[in-house]
């Protein structure tokens, strides 16, 4: 998609239910502002699934694109004109591009963030990885591992479906799942790579359990932060990954797709969202 004309006007949004905390407006302004798209409007709305289809009605040409979070992923696929093979994958997206003829175009960037986020720590192959939770994120996780892990990948659940439905997502990602009880999730440390896709205060038992000399972790979480074992994996010395970073790289995709613009400014939306954390 061609770069838009700065003068133009164009509309933005994240839509999720709850969506207060959200820190894409911060973002996405702070990237407008050092693009010069000075007539670009970031905004957040609480919508959850039900009224999805309605705030849809009024997305027209003047839209450049949407954010969405949860619980919005798989509920917008029906309403879209075209997805990416990477949102089908895992049938989540959180990504809609409008385009100048009002075409609704959804792709998913958490998967591309996750193994940018990776590579900026110096992560680029794993012979072997751990999956901490098996909800929504967990299914990105394992397609980002698609493409970083070359052995297989453990998933800690709490339930026998949960498990299931983490085998299926392997098999059609291409990914060797193990499936382990999350009463044994302190065995995951053993793996370089560890992603914890699990609710705030979920991992913090575990803790306690980091050893010496921890591989990378990347805990998905940015608020609270750090989670308890983040903060305990880099007091062992271990690298530590954060929900920031993730959020960071994702929200950079999304830019650089809803204004064609070649590089979204990484350093500037990372210095906005920690400012903003930092306020709240």
């Amino acid at each position: 998609m061609k770069a838009r004309e700065v003068t133009e006007a164009r509309r933005a949004a994240v839509l999720g239910s709850p969506i207060a905390h959200s820190l894409s407006p911060v973002l996405h302004r702070a990237a407008y502002e050092e693009l010069g798209l000075t007539n670009w409007s970031y905004d957040r709305f609480e919508v959850d699934e039900a009224a999805l289809p309605r705030f849809f009605e009024k997305v027209d040409a003047s839209w450049a694109g949407l954010s969405l979070t949860m619980p919005l992923k798989r509920a917008v696929i029906p309403l879209l004109d075209e997805i990416s093979d990477t949102a089908a994958s895992v049938e989540a997206v959180n990504t809609v591009v409008v385009t100048e003829e009002g075409r609704r175009i959804g792709d998913n960037t958490d998967i591309p963030g996750m193994i940018a986020a990776l590579r900026e720590r110096g992560v680029e192959k794993v012979g072997s990885a751990a999956v901490l939770g098996a909800g929504a994120t967990a299914s990105s996780a394992l397609a980002a591992l698609s493409r970083l892990c070359t052995g297989p990948v453990t998933a800690y659940v709490r339930t026998a479906a949960r498990g299931n439905e983490m085998r299926q997502w392997g098999e059609r990602l291409g990914v060797d799942v193990r499936i382990a009880d999350w009463a044994e999730a302190e065995r995951a440390f053993d793996a370089p790579l560890v992603i914890a896709t699990t609710p705030a205060g979920t991992t913090d038992a575990l803790a306690e359990a980091v050893p010496e000399r921890p591989g990378t972790l990347f805990d998905v979480l940015y608020e609270p932060w750090p989670t308890a074992l983040a903060a305990a994996w880099s007091a062992h010395g271990g690298s530590v990954v954060g929900g920031l970073d993730l959020l960071v790289h994702q929200a950079v995709l999304q830019v650089e797709q809803m204004t064609g613009c070649a590089a979204a400014p990484l350093a500037v939306m990372r210095g906005a969202g920690e400012q903003a954390l930092a306020a709240r």
